[in-house]
């Protein structure tokens, strides 16, 4: 049985908001998705997670997103990817 976290939603923000005072980032998410495990390792050398267009490496200790692809494609200048906070899962964030 692994330890990592089996799900995590990513949120995809614009780069300006992230130290936004006061503001949720899921709030303010242009698409977020939950990702699930898939048992692979990622080119980034962090477990893979996949789910609603998105594909992630992410390394579960530092909740941080080292890799990400969007409907197969890399993210445009100007927006980030980042994992909600687990008081704030579920919430906001468009789909496209």
């Amino acid at each position: 049985m692994t330890s990592e976290p089996q799900t995590f939603q990513i949120l995809v923000v614009p780069e300006h908001i992230v130290n936004l005072r006061g503001a949720s980032p899921a709030d303010r998410a242009l698409r977020s998705a939950v990702v699930e495990a898939t048992g692979e390792q990622g080119a980034s050398g962090y477990p893979r997670y996949r789910g609603e267009g998105m594909e992630a490496d992410i390394d579960p200790e530092t909740r941080t997103v080292e890799a990400l692809l969007v409907d197969g494609a890399e993210l445009d200048y100007g927006l980030i990817a980042m994992i909600a906070p687990e008081e704030e899962r579920g919430r906001g964030g468009h789909r496209k």
